[in-house]
């Protein structure tokens, strides 16, 4: 009777934590501070009012990524694919210097901003950052469509882009 009830519990919670899907960034989120190239700060809400009424594929990434560097031309080809989508890359780089080296190096186009709160700041935490590359996709209402995806294959990612 305990291994039933267990079984049934253990059940109960994967499919519970399978069908919630976030679809809003919180509040810390939002309010997130990234640097752009300029060395600005800009809270991460500006980064999805400049784009507004657009879709958004976000990339986390860093230039010392083995996995991120591999994925760059697969996302450089969806850039390709869909030129009306607005690219954001959001950087997990060491230091500010790094991280732009990395753009020149990789030839990243788009919008690029520097996380520097880190894998465990506000935005990290929202997105329980694990893993990098780590993409996201935001509609044009500003509704996270695909929120935890780590190849450009991803079936998620995917079937949203068709």
């Amino acid at each position: 009777m305990k291994k039933l009830l267990f079984s049934f519990l253990l059940g109960s919670t994967l499919l519970n934590c399978q069908s919630y899907k976030i679809t809003t960034f919180s509040e810390a989120a939002l309010k997130d501070e990234f640097i752009t190239i300029d060395e600005n700060v800009v809270p991460f809400s500006a980064i999805l009012e400049q784009h507004k009424g657009q879709t958004i594929f976000i990339d986390i990434w860093a230039s010392w990524c083995k996995d991120c560097r591999k994925g760059l031309p697969k996302v450089n080809e969806l850039q390709q694919e869909f030129p009306e989508m607005s690219f954001v890359f959001l950087s997990l780089d060491k230091s500010l210097g790094a991280w732009k080296k990395g753009i020149q190096t990789y030839n990243l186009q788009g919008d690029h901003y520097f996380m520097q709160s880190g894998w465990k700041g506000a935005m990290g935490t929202f997105l329980d950052l694990d893993w990098i590359p780590r993409y996201l996709i935001v509609d044009p209402d500003g509704k996270i469509v695909v929120y935890k995806a780590i190849k450009t294959k991803d079936k998620n990612l995917r079937k949203y882009l068709k």
